[in-house]
């Protein structure tokens, strides 16, 4: 699960490209048939978490400062976690400042 923050949402009007960025994304992790979900039910958290801050930066673990504002999700298939971080390094959030926290959810076998 990719989940998406960022610092301020008072500042947070994206514009179309923006919009139109996110889309393709989307798009791109749907065409290989990893999109699993997106948006609206949390699901239960049960493995490890990575987080990716702009500039590619990884960290491990679950985000812990909680200035921030939840913004949505996305549910991936991925093999690994690695993948996952990977994933979401294609997105446009990080030229607003945002990150994305990376969760695994469900195995599925």
């Amino acid at each position: 699960m990719l989940i998406f923050r960022l610092k301020d949402l008072e500042d947070f009007k994206p514009t179309p490209e923006q919009i139109h960025e996110r889309l393709n994304w989307l798009a791109g992790i749907a065409a290989q048939n990893k999109l699993a979900d997106q948006g609206n039910s949390l699901l239960p958290f049960v493995g490890s978490a990575k987080t990716v801050r702009p500039d590619n930066i990884v960290t491990d673990g679950p985000y812990t400062e909680i200035k921030e504002f939840l913004v949505g999700y996305v549910v991936v298939r991925t093999e690994t976690i690695d993948e996952a971080v990977e994933i979401a390094k294609q997105n446009p959030i990080f030229k607003l400042g945002g990150n994305i926290e990376i969760r695994e959810v469900l195995k599925h076998h």
